[in-house]
């Protein structure tokens, strides 16, 4: 099985400290930290809240709905009321266009 691609946006046009949402085998937040990307089911493990509409502080999103936080490298949480992580997606920027794919089983 391949691991196909799937376009996330124009670097140029995904503002840092925000996220764009694509479908991959879920729904998937693409978010830019000051100038990286980084991707993570756009799924909060505790309430299932979309972590897209959350708050972003350095590599961490805090889930819009209970303040849970996630690391956006890792997909672990920092603490209660989430304790299960997140999944994580790799994410490649291409002559200015942003990728994610799906994770190696």
């Amino acid at each position: 099985m391949t691991r196909a691609a799937v376009f996330a946006g124009r670097a140029a046009d995904i503002p840092e400290g925000a996220a764009v949402v694509v479908e991959l085998d879920a729904r998937v937040a693409v978010f830019n930290v000051a100038g990286e990307f980084l991707a993570v089911e756009d799924r909060c493990s505790h309430q299932e809240a979309f972590l897209s509409k959350g708050f972003v502080d350095g590599r961490t999103v805090e889930c819009p709905l209970h303040a849970s936080c996630f690391d956006l490298r890792t997909g672990r949480p920092s603490g209660p009321p989430a304790v299960r992580p997140v999944r994580t997606y790799p994410v490649v920027v291409r002559d200015g266009s942003v990728f994610v794919t799906r994770p190696a089983p």
